[in-house]
């Protein structure tokens, strides 16, 4: 059942991060908030099962913005081998602060991909005068409100798979 939590999840802040959030002046430099949820695939599900929600978020995000197609496949992705590589290092669990610098950490590289996909596509293509001063707002954003993010996302999965065991044990006492 967590496949259908995933798919929920995506089309949710998919929808929110294209459609509300821009038109909101407070969070016009909020950071990806597909970031959180990546980082959440990586630290609580195993490959097999995230691997293919993170494909199919970059390849949304790809569709969605004006961007050169595979920029957002590839932060994704590597975004997700970070988060993996991580784990086999620190043992994250619980601790806040670990998860809110993986998020910080996962804002900078989707910037710095960014920036390097516009580095290569030429000197025609130009950066915003402000560029610095948006990213620093995006991680300070990501340091305040990341685990927040990624603590709603679990505490949902574990409601869901308590409620789905739930009515599946009903079931079975029938």
């Amino acid at each position: 059942m967590s496949y259908f939590f995933n798919i929920s999840v995506c089309l949710f802040l998919v929808i929110l991060q294209t459609t509300v959030m821009p038109n909101l002046p407070l969070l016009d430099s909020f950071y990806d908030l597909l970031i959180p949820f990546v980082v959440f695939l990586g630290l609580s599900r195993p490959v097999r099962e995230s691997l293919p929600f993170v494909f199919f978020l970059g390849f949304i995000m790809d569709n969605l913005s004006g961007s050169p197609f595979g920029l957002y496949i590839t932060a994704y992705f590597w975004l997700f081998i970070g988060v993996k590589g991580i784990t086999k290092l620190l043992q994250v669990g619980n601790r806040l602060f670990i998860i809110a610098l993986i998020v910080a950490a996962g804002v900078l590289l989707e910037n710095l991909i960014f920036l390097g996909t516009l580095t290569i596509l030429g000197p025609d293509q130009q950066l915003a005068g402000n560029a610095a001063q948006t990213v620093t707002i995006q991680v300070l954003w990501a340091i305040w409100t990341g685990p927040v993010v990624f603590l709603v996302l679990r505490d949902l999965q574990k409601r869901l798979d308590a409620g789905f065991k739930a009515v599946y044990a009903r079931k079975d006492d029938s």
